[in-house]
C-alpha cells in the first residue's frame, strides 16, 4: 500500500547545516568562527520573531558540537556530516545527550532544579550534552534564580542554548551570562526566492507575484511562509496563481486600491462605496484592505520625495509613478495617516465592511481643500456684535478643536472661518487730560510685570490731584491682598518715570464700579468667545459635518484669536 503521509514543507526543507540557513547570516559567521576556533561560549541566547531559525539553529549547533564525522573519527566542526549516528539522532530528534525543553510548560523551579541535576551527569553518546531550553521568558522567577550559578559556570561537558521571542522579559543576570544573538526577520525577495528553489524541487508551477503575496502575509516568518505555500498548493491544486492565493488569505488585489485611489482622486463617493460592497460579496478582510492601502500610500509618498525608491520589478510600479503625479503630499499623508488610524475602529463598528466604507468616506470628505462633493469649506458671514459701538474693531479669526469621533489629521479638513467683528472695550469716563488721565490705556502702558502688573490691571481710578509738588493718585480695588506696599511703591515708582514728576498711590474705601482693565478685558473675551460660538453653529460645513458624521463641538474648544 503506498504512504499517502509527507512532511509539510516548514519540516522538510528545514536546514540542516549553517550553508542551508537563509538570512541569518551574522549569527552563522558568527558561530562557525567560534567552532572552527574552538573558541566556545557555554551559553548561547538565540531572540527574534517566530519561524527565523531559533531552534533550527540549536540543533544544527548540537549537531556541529558532536558530529564523528562519517569514520567515527571527526572532531568539532562547523560543518556536520549529517551521517554519523549523532547527526542522524539529533535530526530524528532521539539523540538521548540533546534535550529541548519547553518553558512555556515546564516553567517552574522544580522543572529547573531536575534539569540541573542531570546536568552533572557526563553525557551519554555525545561529546557534549547540549539543553535547548525554548521561549525561556517564560520561567519564573526563581526558576532563574535557581539556573543562574549553573549558567554562570556549567560543567565542561555542558551547554545551554536559550530561545526566546521576548527578551524584554529576561533577567538582565540571565543576559549577561549568554552570547545574545538577535535573528532578523525575513525581507521579502528573500522569502521569494527561497520560495521558487523551493517549489522547483517540489515540481510545482507557480507565479512570483503569487510567491510575493505569501511572503508578504508571512511577515518576516520563513516557518510561516512554507507553511502558507503548503496551503496554497493543496488550495491551488495545481498551479499556485496570485488569484488563488489572494483568494485563500482573502487579501486584495492591487486592482482594488489603485480603484480606490482612482475614486478618491475623481471624487466618485457612489463608486467608493460600490467597491466597498464588491469586497465584501467575496469576503475580503477589510483590515488587511487597509494594511495594503497604508502601504501603497506609502510607496506613493516616497516615490513623490524620491522617485528612484519604486523598483522597476514591482508589478504596480506603473501605478505608483502616475498616482505620485496625481495625488498632492498632502493628500498622500492624509490618506495614509486614514488607513492606519481607522484599522482598531473596525472592531468599533457594526461591522468590518461599515468600518471601511466610513474610512473610504472619510478620506473623500477631509480631502484637502475639498470636502466629500468637491466643494470646498463654504465661508460663514461674519456675526454683529451684540452691542453698539461707535468704532468695532476686528478680532482674529475663531479656532475649533475637531470633533472627538474624527481622526487627528482630518482636523486639518476644518478651515478657520473668517474674522468676526466684536464690540470695542469700552473706557471709562475721560476728563480734560491734564486733570484725570485715561487709566485704563494707562495701566496697559506701564512697562510693569507679574504681581505689580496684576495689582494695575484690579484698579480704577477714584480722585487724580496733580499740583506742581507731584500728583496724589486715589485708587481702589476688589483685590486688596494684591495691594502691598512693595507692589504700590513699584506702581508708584511706575508712574513717576511716565509723567516726570513724583507720583503717590493712595488706596481709597468705596465699591469698584467694575471698570478696572480685568473685568473689562474679560468681558471682551465672552463677546467674543459668543460671537465665534454663533458663527461657527452657523457655519454650513460644521452643519454638514454633524448631519453626516453625528459630529459634535467639543464644549468650550471654540476660542477666539
Amino acid at each position: 500500500m503506498e504512504d499517502m503521509t509527507a512532511l509539510a514543507l516548514a519540516r522538510s526543507w528545514r536546514p540542516k547545516t549553517f550553508s542551508q540557513l537563509v538570512g541569518q547570516d551574522h549569527v552563522v559567521k558568527a558561530l562557525t568562527h567560534a567552532l572552527d576556533q574552538g573558541r566556545l561560549h557555554h551559553a548561547w541566547l538565540f531572540t527574534g520573531t517566530r519561524g527565523v531559525g531559533k531552534t533550527t539553529i540549536a540543533r544544527i549547533m548540537a549537531k556541529a558540537l558532536n558530529c564523528t564525522g562519517e569514520d567515527g573519527q571527526g572532531k568539532m566542526t562547523s560543518e556536520p556530516c549529517g551521517k554519523c549516528p549523532a547527526c542522524l539522532e539529533i535530526d530524528a530528534g532521539r539523540f538521548v545527550d540533546y534535550i529541548e525543553m519547553d518553558a512555556a510548560s515546564n516553567r517552574g523551579v522544580d522543572d529547573i532544579a531536575a534539569l540541573l541535576e542531570k546536568a552533572a551527569y557526563a553525557p551519554s553518546n555525545g561529546r557534549y550534552k547540549v539543553y535547548m531550553i525554548d521561549e525561556v521568558h517564560m520561567l519564573t522567577n526563581h526558576a532563574f534564580n535557581a539556573m543562574l550559578k549553573t549558567l554562570e559556570e556549567p560543567p565542561e561537558h555542558v551547554k545551554f542554548i536559550l530561545a526566546t521571542t521576548d527578551p524584554q522579559k529576561i533577567p538582565v543576570t540571565i543576559l549577561s551570562r549568554c552570547l545574545q544573538f538577535n535573528l532578523k526577520q525575513m525581507p521579502v525577495p528573500l522569502i521569494v526566492e527561497h520560495l521558487e528553489k523551493v517549489l522547483a524541487a517540489e515540481k510545482v508551477d507557480y507565479e512570483v507575484n503569487a510567491l510575493r503575496v505569501l511572503a508578504k502575509a508571512a511577515q518576516g516568518s520563513m516557518r510561516d511562509a512554507l507553511s502558507l505555500t503548503d496551503q496554497s498548493i493543496a488550495y491551488a491544486a495545481g498551479k499556485v496563481t496570485e488569484e488563488s492565493v489572494r483568494g485563500m488569505l482573502g487579501t486584495l488585489d492591487d486592482a482594488y486600491l489603485i480603484r480606490i485611489l482612482d475614486c478618491l482622486i475623481a471624487k466618485d463617493g457612489a463608486s467608493l462605496l460600490a467597491i466597498s460592497n464588491e469586497m465584501g460579496e467575496r469576503s475580503m478582510s477589510f483590515s488587511l484592505a487597509l494594511q495594503d492601502l497604508s502601504s501603497l500610500l506609502q510607496k506613493i509618498a516616497s516615490a513623490q520625495v524620491v522617485p528612484e525608491s519604486v523598483l522597476d520589478d514591482w508589478p504596480e510600479a506603473g501605478e505608483i509613478r502616475r498616482l505620485a503625479t496625481q495625488l498632492s503630499k498632502e493628500e498622500a499623508q492624509l490618506f495614509y495617516q486614514i488607513t492606519i488610524t481607522s484599522r482598531p475602529d473596525l472592531s468599533l463598528a457594526p461591522d468590518e465592511q461599515t468600518g471601511f466604507s466610513m474610512t473610504l468616506l472619510r478620506m473623500l470628505a477631509f480631502r484637502p481643500g475639498g470636502g466629500g462633493g468637491g466643494a470646498t469649506a463654504p465661508s460663514a458671514p461674519p456675526v454683529a456684535s451684540a452691542r453698539p459701538t461707535s468704532a468695532p474693531s476686528t478680532a482674529p479669526a475663531a479656532k475649533v478643536s475637531a470633533p472627538s469621533s474624527t481622526p487627528a489629521p482630518a482636523t486639518k479638513a476644518a478651515v478657520a472661518p473668517p474674522a468676526m467683528k466684536v464690540a470695542a472695550a469700552p473706557t471709562a469716563a475721560v476728563a480734560s487730560p491734564a486733570d484725570r488721565p485715561d487709566w485704563h490705556t494707562l495701566m496697559r502702558q506701564l512697562p510693569v510685570k507679574g504681581m505689580v502688573q496684576q495689582l494695575a490691571f484690579q484698579t480704577e481710578l477714584q480722585d487724580w490731584m496733580d499740583s506742581a509738588a507731584g500728583v496724589k493718585a486715589t485708587i481702589v480695588t476688589p483685590m486688596p491682598q494684591l495691594a502691598s506696599d512693595a507692589s504700590i511703591g513699584r506702581l508708584a515708582d511706575a508712574l513717576t518715570a511716565h509723567f516726570g514728576k513724583p507720583v503717590k498711590i493712595v488706596i481709597g474705601k468705596g465699591e469698584v464700579e467694575g471698570k478696572t482693565v480685568a473685568k473689562v478685558d474679560a468681558q471682551i473675551h465672552q463677546e467674543k468667545r459668543m460671537n465665534a460660538e454663533q458663527m461657527i453653529a452657523a457655519d454650513p460645513f460644521i452643519q454638514q459635518l454633524q448631519k453626516e458624521f453625528g459630529a459634535t463641538v467639543v464644549g468650550g474648544s471654540v476660542k477666539p484669536l
